[in-house]
């Protein structure tokens, strides 16, 4: 049975489903969400583990402090592996990762390749008793990086709208920034707007889109 505290902090690794509160502690939710046993979930491990890792403290030791009985210790370390294998066949690699790696043994090194050869080959493999299906790891995997990604673009957009609004407004005063938004978007100026720009906010333009101050601005920021 999962209980909706998990889901609460699952939203922090990258699993959104409700806000997250402010008591989270990523060690102890990756410790939840293998004592658990909840399929879903653990197809989800890999992703969870890399936000884990990225954004916040992972750490192995402290994930199996959290895990009492040795079954769920084998699991967590199965999908420790899984995990792995998974970033190892999408060519994926961390310090964090590559780290944990070294520290394998001989036997989950060997473990290790057999995960990767099951997802290689889109073969039907278990973890803890639980059924795992490649394509399902796939999908889980693929949707979450597309929507890491589009968020990637929206941050870097709204990032380039705040430094473009920043630039205008270290050149153009209010109302200059004002008309210069209106004639690029081609909205009618009236006839004091009209003599306006054309006496202020022009020269201003004509200036910046001069390719020589473009150029000569540029090297003076690499001083």
């Amino acid at each position: 049975m999962v209980n909706d505290k998990i889901f609460e902090n699952l939203d922090r690794l990258g699993f959104s489903l409700m806000e997250p509160k402010e008591d989270f502690n990523a060690n102890k939710t990756l410790a939840e969400v293998v004592k658990s046993k909840d399929t879903r979930l653990w197809e989800a491990f890999p992703v969870l583990l890399a936000n884990a890792a990225h954004e916040y403290s992972f750490d192995k030791d402290q994930v199996l402090k959290n895990l009492i009985t040795r079954e769920d210790q084998e699991s967590f370390q199965d999908l420790l592996l899984l995990s792995l294998a998974l970033y190892q066949y999408y060519h994926l690699s961390f310090d964090w990762s590559n780290q944990l790696k070294k520290q394998l043994s001989d036997q989950d090194a060997v473990r290790l390749q057999k995960f990767r050869n099951n997802i290689a080959y889109g073969d039907i493999f278990y973890v803890g008793k639980k059924r795992f299906i490649p394509d399902r790891l796939f999908e889980i995997f693929n949707n979450y990086f597309k929507k890491d990604a589009k968020k990637t673009k929206q941050l870097k957009e709204k990032y380039e709208e705040l430094s473009l609004e920043y630039a205008l407004s270290q050149v153009f005063s209010p109302k200059q920034k004002e008309l210069f938004k209106k004639k690029l978007k081609g909205e009618p100026l009236n006839k004091t707007e009209r003599e306006y720009y054309s006496r202020a906010v022009k020269k201003k333009v004509s200036a910046l889109a001069n390719p020589d101050l473009h150029r000569l601005a540029q090297k003076l920021m690499q001083y």
